[in-house]
């Protein structure tokens, strides 16, 4: 079981603006602890991707302080912290972007590009033993080690997004974000991927960050909703103590 306890991400009086530009994020205070699982909803324009970003060290801030799995930093974190950050975190957006050509293993194994001995990662023929059979264990656990060698192109949107978890999943990160991870699935695909994400973060104990305009999805997969809403944070509640209609402020003018 995950450890409460302990802080994943945490953000006090964030603020982001570009250049001269009007605030994108304002005074933002957060605190996300290990195992949660994260739903972050907001129009479009609301700042959610330019949260996740500040979150996890990829956009510099304007103000305020950052902690992100271990790493303290205001304004922006050193190389050497963006490093750290960037090892522990599993990525996974709307579009698989897997290499059509190459095999559903094939994938998975880059994965482990940016991480020690990466190099090799180009292909399931050129990477290690260990390599190969972490990646077999990842589609193990999205239910898609029949599909293994099948190339990327022949498999069902669902099927290559799973195989995008699978790819995040081989880092053995301690962050997953997803970024609409359903919304170019049909509805049926779309549940099925969201609830072997949700599980497999319950399961190896990973904190989970996802936006979705799909509220069905963000009540009944996540822990805890955070609502965005013209960059600030307009609701911050367990998933339980909401219903949709307590969303419909999120998304009026």
């Amino acid at each position: 079981m995950p450890n409460r306890s302990a802080v994943a991400v945490s953000c006090t009086n964030l603020a982001k603006r570009y250049g001269n530009g009007a605030p994108v994020l304002k005074d933002i205070s957060l605190q996300i602890d290990t195992g949660e699982t994260i739903a972050l909803i907001g129009s479009n324009g609301a700042g959610k991707s330019t949260l996740l970003k500040c979150l996890i060290g990829l956009h510099d801030i304007s103000g305020g302080k950052l902690n992100i799995l271990g790493e303290q930093f205001e304004r922006a974190p050193t190389g050497a912290q963006r490093k750290a950050i960037r090892r522990q975190i599993g990525f996974v957006f709307q579009q698989h972007g897997l290499v059509k050509r190459l095999s559903a293993h094939s994938n998975v194994v880059q994965g482990f590009f940016g991480l020690a001995g990466g190099w090799r990662a180009v292909s399931q023929m050129t990477a290690s033993q260990d390599m190969r059979l972490a990646a077999m264990e990842a589609l193990e656990a999205v239910n898609l080690t029949e599909k293994a060698q099948s190339r990327a192109d022949q498999l069902s949107g669902g099927q290559s997004q799973r195989v995008a978890i699978a790819r995040a999943l081989v880092r053995q990160p301690k962050l997953f974000i997803a970024d609409e991870p359903a919304a170019s699935l049909d509805p049926s695909s779309g549940r099925d991927v969201m609830e072997r994400f949700s599980h497999l973060a319950k399961d190896f104990g990973i904190t989970l960050i996802f936006t979705s305009h799909d509220m069905e999805h963000a009540l009944s997969y996540a822990d805890r909703l955070i609502a965005l809403k013209d960059g600030a944070v307009f609701i911050d509640a367990a998933t339980a103590d909401l219903k949709s209609k307590d969303l419909a402020g999120v998304f009026d003018g």
